[in-house]
């Protein structure tokens, strides 16, 4: 089926035309996008170490790679336009955009929920926990959280290709997404809205309902516990919320609408595609016991290898000055 668009390339009018204002959120998201790579592959190199080794940090290893590729897809473009006044992007970039951030933010959107109901057999079911969440339902559980990422991005974009794009191609936003292109769009969207709404709205609103009704009977079940064990179990169950919070309202508040574009959708994309992945390990890490004396182990060695590396260079060259 051949394509139905007339333009090769869109423009993308990005966060602000004034190049001082430019300059800024060049070295600012350059800054946020430094830390969350480094933040978050430090967490993966903390839970593929034998330290840590519960199914629970297994999830958040794939959280941790997931948060990276997301704001890859999207950081490294708004950095380098920010540089250029000349934002020009192609279609086929453009397709491959919202591909990437749809299929890589589904991902997330399910995986966050895997986790909760990690966190509900823990804590309702601790007796039974190492028999539920075994190693090949762990990973039969990302394999599903990838896949229907995957399925949730292949709607989105065979709703796009169907448009036929006859100019203007300016984008008012910094990222191909969807409610923008909607409104490029030589046709009718009305239904193609609808659409969107019920792949990408409903979908999140109905993993944050899942969400919030796991941590309903964890609070519930938490009521017999003693109180340290409902300390630990609040410490890590507030560290998720916090996450599952700060990406599902955004998302929740910029899909569930009819398909209009408003000011504050920009705001929102930055905040749960670019700051979220930066926060999510520095949360983990503040909250979680376990994870700060893993660094802290893993810190400690470092610094005892690197001692002990000194130390026999130093031998090595009196050995030779003699």
């Amino acid at each position: 089926m051949e394509i139905p668009y007339n333009i090769t390339d869109f423009f993308i009018l990005g966060l602000s035309q004034k190049p001082e204002v430019q300059r800024v959120f060049f070295v600012v998201f350059l800054i946020v996008y430094v830390i969350t790579v480094c933040g978050n592959m430090l967490i993966v190199a903390i839970i593929f170490s034998p330290i840590l080794a519960s199914p629970m940090y297994f999830f958040l290893a794939n959280l941790s790679i997931v948060d990276t590729l997301y704001s890859s897809s999207l950081a490294p473009k708004l950095i380098a336009d920010s540089l250029y006044e000349g934002r020009a992007i192609s279609y086929i970039g453009c397709m491959a955009q919202l591909f990437g951030a749809h299929f890589l933010g589904g991902v997330e959107i399910i995986l966050l929920t895997v986790m909760a109901y990690d966190r509900y057999v823990a804590i309702c079911r601790p007796l039974h926990y190492a028999t539920i969440m075994t190693r090949p339902l762990c990973a039969c559980l990302v394999g599903v959280a990838w896949l229907g990422g995957f399925l949730h991005s292949l709607v989105q974009l065979l709703l796009v290709l169907q448009l036929p794009f006859c100019g203007p191609n300016v984008i008012d936003h910094f990222v191909c997404d969807l409610y923008p292109l909607l409104e490029l769009a030589c046709t009718d969207t009305y239904v193609i809205g609808l659409c969107v709404v019920a792949n990408s709205g409903v979908i999140c609103l109905l993993n944050f309902l899942m969400l919030t009704a796991s941590y309903i009977l964890i609070l519930r079940s938490l009521r017999g516990h003693s109180a340290e064990g409902r300390r630990k179990a609040l410490s890590t169950c507030g560290a998720h919320f916090t996450v599952v919070t700060l990406f599902f309202v955004p998302c929740v508040f910029s899909y569930m609408r009819p398909s209009i574009t408003l000011s504050i959708d920009k705001s929102m994309a930055v905040f749960y595609g670019i700051l979220t992945p930066m926060l999510n390990p520095l949360i983990y890490t503040l909250r979680n016991e376990e994870v700060k004396n893993a660094l802290r182990t893993i810190f400690h060695a470092a610094g005892n290898c690197s001692w002990i590396m000194n130390t026999k260079a130093g031998t090595q060259n009196n050995c030779s000055c003699k």
